[in-house]
């Protein structure tokens, strides 16, 4: 798509990002959204690179999407994983390269981080992002399954 750039977000990017976040999350059906608390993560990673990193996708001052990513040390794979904690393109951006072109840039600048594995959970009965992600290369780990717990008392 023509007139979008992808960049690394930055503080300034935090108000659309939000407005960005709780569409993706209404998307998902994931509760919960508290801006205030989402917006001080948002500064807190922005803030901390060996957490992670945000980018975006903008076209003319507005935000078609974004990717935020989280980082990890794993011995297993002997390197920094990185997990794809979120993604989204807004509804009318999507099927016009945004998608690829912000996954593109993200692992450009992954791999030059030294990261060794990108990874990502996906809603099982996403089958349009399935096929995205398969189409880049991505496939489910033969023999594991996420399992998860939360720690929120």
């Amino acid at each position: 798509m023509s007139g979008v750039s992808i960049h690394p977000a930055v503080p300034a990017d935090i108000p659309q990002l939000l407005v960005l976040i709780q569409d993706y999350w209404e998307f998902e059906r994931i509760s919960g959204f508290n801006s205030p608390r989402i917006e001080a993560l948002l500064r807190q990673l922005l803030g901390t690179p060996a957490l992670g990193a945000a980018w975006v996708a903008e076209s003319h001052g507005r935000l078609l999407g974004y990717a935020i990513v989280v980082q990890v040390l794993s011995l297993e794979h002997q390197g920094t994983m990185a997990e794809i904690d979120e993604f989204f393109v807004l509804p009318e951006a999507r099927s016009l390269g945004v998608g690829a072109a912000l996954l593109a840039a993200l692992e450009t600048a992954l791999t030059a981080r030294g990261c060794v594995r990108l990874e990502l959970q996906l809603g099982i009965d996403n089958s349009r992002a399935r096929a995205f992600y398969q189409r880049r290369g991505f496939a489910g780990r033969d023999g594991y399954q996420l399992l998860d717990k939360s720690l929120k008392r």
